[in-house]
């Protein structure tokens, strides 16, 4: 470890990365003047603001994942439809919540109404009277 460190020597030739050509600084401005310079990211106009989300939308989808035995499904579909009208007239998002919760809502109804249905009929079936089950090698 006797030698220095020495950094390398620059490459001879055009420096790297090669340089832009720059406007001749003598030309003339055009009829109105330079074009001003605007910084890095800036946007000469804001971007609009997005339209809230409708409450009673986003309300309506998560109920109707809720059962609540059956509250929440009722309230999901209530507040799926006045969310629909309420995004139709004031314009807010939501709209695919809406349809969601009233979907779900409307499903998880149908298939409750189903099951109620079939076991009212398999109760009503056997009379009212459970019915006894004979297992092989056990006697009563």
């Amino acid at each position: 470890m006797s030698e220095q460190y020495r950094p390398p020597t620059p490459p001879t030739g055009a420096p790297w990365p090669a340089e832009h050509p720059r406007p001749d600084a003598s030309a003339p401005p055009g009829p109105f003047g330079p074009a001003p310079q605007q910084p890095y990211g800036y946007h000469p106009y804001p971007y609009p603001a997005a339209a809230p989300f409708n409450g009673l939308a986003i309300a309506s989808f998560v109920l109707s994942l809720v059962w609540l035995y059956g509250v929440g499904t009722l309230l999901a579909l209530i507040f799926g439809l006045v969310a629909l009208r309420q995004v139709k007239r004031t314009g807010q998002r939501g709209r695919g919540f809406a349809i969601a919760g009233l979907v779900i809502s409307v499903a998880t109804l149908l298939i409750a109404v189903f099951v109620f249905t079939v076991l009212l009929a398999a109760h009503g079936l056997s009379g009212g009277a459970s019915v006894p089950v004979e297992v092989p090698g056990i006697t009563t």
